[in-house]
């Protein structure tokens, strides 16, 4: 009975993680002649706060840029 453990980083939605199941059960099925009722599979999502890659947290590698705040007047017109 093949037992699958997949951990993601971040989440999937509910029809994402059919889709790894179906996936995963056909490779095993096809590559392996396995049974699909005894495939077995979880699927574990991590906080990106919890999983850290090269020194540094997924959550803040991931993390959108912060803009440089403009000190120009939003109302001023557009110089040209």
């Amino acid at each position: 009975m093949p037992f699958v453990s997949i951990r993601l980083a971040g989440s999937a939605t509910k029809e994402q993680k059919a889709g790894i199941v179906a996936d995963v059960t056909g490779s095993l099925v096809s590559r392996l002649g396995k049974n699909p009722a005894a495939v077995q599979i979880v699927i574990e999502e991590v906080s990106t706060e919890n999983y850290g890659a090269g020194g540094q947290l997924i959550a803040d590698r991931d993390a959108p840029a912060t803009q440089p705040v403009s000190r120009e007047d939003a109302h001023a017109e557009p110089s040209q």
